[in-house]
């Protein structure tokens, strides 16, 4: 399995940044760049998030904010690790929100122009990943840019294909049919995805547990271009223990995913999007 072959490098790197103090990881000096990095995280996780936290801190550049969005019922049951991380590049921020959607509606809600980036709670990124997000930003700036896409298909009928056939990107495909995957990290621009995007009721209806999904529709409604980064990092490293509970699990292995897409079209109609022509 994966996970066992990334095994070395997962301890390797966790040690290391479990030992190194975040005052050296998060050097004054460093430069910074005009984007905030956005996730959230789970009770299962709380113990291992330091880690991911101070590989943000890790970056070759600084971002403006980090901020973790955390349901209210943790308030009382932060680690002292990662509580002693806070500062005035991280901060922890809470939610009544129980779902992956608030990583990304409630930074956008706190910064609506600013460019956001969202990552995962369980991996550990390459120090040149913001980086490198951020300059493909450079290259199309309207654009809503991950790190790692698949692509919406159909079957031989005209029906959505399997969400696990979806994989890599076609570059000669459409492009509204690309669709960013989050773990890898993905690069908001302002004004990216339609007004509803924060319409809770209608996310938790329509995808309760599939926030890429969600902003994916978002993205289509709003006309915004979805796109697979060409210059990418080494691929994120698990952190050893941290996937025993994961949305994956539910989403995809048992075709919830599917599911929600399929709602999702249909409620918003997005067949006729997604056949719309590609964008220069």
């Amino acid at each position: 399995m994966k996970v066992f072959k990334e095994l070395p490098k997962s301890l390797l790197y966790s040690a290391y940044l479990s030992l190194v103090p975040a005052s050296k990881l998060c050097r004054a000096d460093k430069e910074e760049l005009p984007v905030i990095v956005s996730l959230t995280s789970i009770p299962s996780r709380l113990n291992t998030l330091h880690l991911v936290i101070k590989c943000l801190f890790n970056q070759t550049h600084r971002p403006k904010k980090i901020l973790l969005w955390l349901n209210n019922d943790l308030q009382d049951k932060i680690p002292a690790r990662l509580l002693s991380l806070q500062s005035e590049l991280f901060e922890i921020r809470y939610s009544a929100l129980n779902c992956s959607h608030r990583k990304l509606i409630h930074s956008r809600e706190a910064y609506p122009d600013d460019i956001i980036i969202t990552c995962d709670d369980d991996l550990i990124y390459a120090k040149n990943w913001l980086t490198k997000l951020y300059q493909q930003h450079i290259q199309r700036p309207h654009a809503v840019i991950g790190n790692k896409a698949v692509q919406i298909k159909k079957d031989g009928e005209g029906h959505y294909a399997p969400y696990l056939t979806w994989r890599k990107v076609d570059p000669n495909g459409n492009s509204n049919s690309f669709m960013p995957v989050g773990a890898w990290g993905i690069l908001y621009p302002p004004k990216s995805l339609a007004e509803q995007f924060i319409d809770q009721e209608l996310f938790l209806k329509l995808t309760p547990k599939a926030d890429d999904l969600w902003f994916k529709a978002m993205a289509l409604l709003n006309g915004t271009d979805s796109l697979q980064a060409t210059d990418t990092p080494n691929e994120p490293i698990p952190i050893i223990g941290s996937q025993k509970i994961s949305l994956k699990e539910e989403n995809v292995k048992k075709n919830k995913n599917d599911e929600q897409w399929a709602q999702l079209s249909q409620y918003f109609k997005l067949e006729r999007l997604l056949l719309g022509k590609d964008k220069a």
